[in-house]
């Protein structure tokens, strides 16, 4: 898992392949694009496809076509997460041998009356191997702190407001908290520009870095876009999907969402025009600060 000595940017868009793109997803990938290049870095595509159950069939390949139709171009070839399951295992591995990670045999019914953080019922337990079990990561009650770049000192003890998580479920699927950290680390990401619904799951992402002996990325979490109801546009919340057929308009209105500010004869420019004028000015702060932004019907723009 060692990162190399290379200090150039390097980020990364992992999308799920549950669905095509929406506008919330595009705007995300948008933001990563953008401040990658305006770094002069790389930016890497990457598929987060280990949750098989919720995979859509063609969805990842319309994913990828959506984004180059954007003309949002990544480097290297397109990683895919189904491709590295041994990687994976191998970190369980290390955090087994070190005693850091047990057992766990809890229903969701039993974990029902605690959403946010685990009890920790299962930590001196010892279930039997037998049963169907997740494994969690033990959490020390101390403090995991950082500075996102948009959102400021952020810290949260992981005992006290989260409790021991999840690193292997119990269908055998290894959890995103661990499998983005193994992914991060062997393409050497080092910057991170996602959405602010994910700036809860940071402090454990730091934690299983430090025990890993890896430096954590430097961290941006952009506001999610919500709608009129304040609910987040997501696949869930049945988000339309976008369309290259009316791009230019498309990455208007997400450099607008983005508050970049666009000038208003850019409204007929091109995409290529439109992403070169997003690099050469991007400016990442007019977000700082800002967990949410509101989506203005269409013909505001």
């Amino acid at each position: 898992m060692a990162q190399p000595d290379s200090v150039r940017y390097i980020g990364r868009f992992a999308p799920s392949p549950t669905g095509p793109l929406h506008l919330g997803s595009l705007y995300t990938a948008l933001a990563s694009f953008l401040d990658a290049r305006s770094h002069g870095g790389r930016w890497l595509l990457r598929i987060d496809d280990l949750d098989t159950p919720r995979n859509v069939a063609g969805a990842a390949e319309r994913i990828i076509d959506t984004l180059f139709g954007f003309g949002l171009q990544w480097d290297d070839e397109i990683a895919f997460q189904s491709q590295h399951l041994d990687e994976y295992a191998a970190a369980i591995e290390r955090l087994r041998e070190r005693g850091l990670i047990y057992r766990c045999i809890c229903s969701r019914a039993k974990l029902a009356d605690s959403p946010d953080r685990y009890p920790g019922y299962c930590r001196n337990q010892n279930p039997d191997p037998s049963q169907a079990h997740a494994l969690r990561l033990a959490c020390p009650n101390q403090d995991v702190r950082f500075i996102d770049r948009l959102q400021g000192p952020m810290r949260q003890n992981l005992a006290e407001q989260v409790g021991d998580f999840v690193v292997l479920r119990k269908d055998r699927i290894f959890a995103y908290q661990l499998a983005v950290i193994v992914d991060d680390c062997r393409q050497g990401v080092n910057h991170v520009v996602r959405g602010y619904d994910l700036l809860d799951s940071t402090p454990r992402q730091c934690y299983l870095y430090q025990l890993f002996g890896q430096a954590p990325p430097t961290y941006a979490h952009i506001p999610v876009i919500v709608d009129g109801n304040g609910q987040k546009l997501s696949k869930q919340s049945r988000a339309a999907a976008v369309s290259t057929h009316s791009g230019a308009r498309t990455l208007y209105r997400l450099l607008c969402l983005l508050n970049q500010a666009p000038p208003p004869s850019l409204r007929n420019a091109s995409i290529a025009d439109l992403v070169d004028w997003g690099i050469r000015h991007w400016q990442p702060a007019q977000l700082s600060g800002v967990a949410r932004i509101s989506q203005p019907v269409a013909h505001d723009y």
